[in-house]
């Protein structure tokens, strides 16, 4: 079984949203075996800033929706989109 690498970029449901308390939420949670190995944010346009993730993970089926999911549970988050999938 290989791993995987994930890019993924997560957009604030706001304008005012506190992206560092978003980051601080993302570092907390305890998923099995996704290793966050970079966490930034990121300025898009006008303003906006969004938080970038780069995760190494399992290749097995669903980690990656369950990751997404569970950032998308997340107070203050407006969605999660997987930018970069790549077999390492």
């Amino acid at each position: 079984m290989g791993r995987v690498f994930v890019r993924l970029r997560i957009m604030p449901s706001d304008l005012d949203v506190d992206l560092g308390k978003i980051k601080e939420k993302i570092l907390d949670l305890n998923l099995e075996e996704v290793e966050i190995r970079d966490i930034a944010i990121k300025p898009i346009a006008f303003g906006l800033k969004a938080i970038a993730i780069l995760a190494v993970m399992p290749d097995t089926e669903g980690i990656v929706d369950n990751l997404v999911s569970e950032l998308g549970k997340i107070e203050g988050v407006e969605s999660v989109e997987v930018e970069d999938l790549e077999l390492l």
